[in-house]
């Protein structure tokens, strides 16, 4: 739910997520298929809440979740949902975006959401207050960090390595994106991408989903349970990554 890569390669778009968590939060369920309103949904589900930070539906349409809006907040419990369980309820909708702008999100915690619908793509970021809806460019690479745990200089630190990173790595694989998103920093552990702060919040897996035409594959490495899984979802109307 902190650092959230989307990139587009030979025809197909790759998301990735790295989820940082408190210590206490119990291992969350690995990725699995559940039946909902509008269709299949495959998202890994946090054992605390029952939401999730990351989702793709069988009609091609996935959201991830970044904590905190545009700045930083100070967390004002109790909420009257999880955001995790607001994810849910956005993509469980033939279009996640229009859902996310008549979404009554009074009393629920500051979130950034990370969309992509029908081929295209949008940042959704609510700040406690208000909603700021933004469509993005499809075509280009993008670099989120969560505003709660990084500041603006960490931020833009982060956004050089991805930059330089891609000119080294124009067409990169999603195994390529995934070892991005474990090995780049520069050995501060408190903001380098695989980040641990003394043990009490750190990385504890990555999400990666390289949607192509008709399928997407959802890789995820659990780094508290040392287990690496995917899983493959057929989409039931042709998606356009390109």
């Amino acid at each position: 739910m902190c650092t959230v890569t989307f990139i587009p390669v030979n025809n197909k778009i790759i998301i990735t997520s790295n989820r940082d968590e408190k210590h206490w939060r119990l291992p969350a369920v690995a990725p699995s298929f559940y039946a909902m309103r509008t269709g299949k949904i495959l998202l890994p589900k946090d054992a605390d809440a029952g939401g999730t930070w990351f989702a793709a539906h069988e009609n091609g349409n996935a959201v991830v979740f970044l904590n905190g809006g545009s700045i930083k907040h100070e967390p004002d419990p109790p909420y009257k949902k999880s955001r995790g369980l607001v994810l849910i309820d956005l993509i469980d909708d033939e279009s996640p975006d229009s859902n996310f702008l008549h979404y009554d999100l009074k009393n629920i915690e500051p979130f950034t959401a990370i969309i992509f619908e029908e081929g295209q793509l949008f940042e959704c970021r609510w700040d406690g207050e208000k909603k700021n809806h933004l469509a993005l460019n499809k075509h280009q690479p993008h670099i989120w960090s969560s505003v709660t745990l990084y500041d603006d200089k960490v931020i833009r630190k982060r956004k050089k390595w991805f930059d330089e990173w891609l000119k080294k790595n124009p067409s990169p694989s999603q195994g390529d994106i995934l070892h991005f998103h474990q090995f780049t920093g520069d050995g501060d552990k408190h903001n380098d991408l695989l980040m641990n702060r003394d043990g009490h919040v750190f990385t504890v897996s990555i999400t990666s989903i390289e949607i192509s035409e008709d399928v997407a594959l959802m890789q995820y490495l659990d780094f508290k349970s040392q287990q690496a899984l995917q899983q493959e979802i057929a989409f039931t109307k042709a998606t356009i990554p390109r």
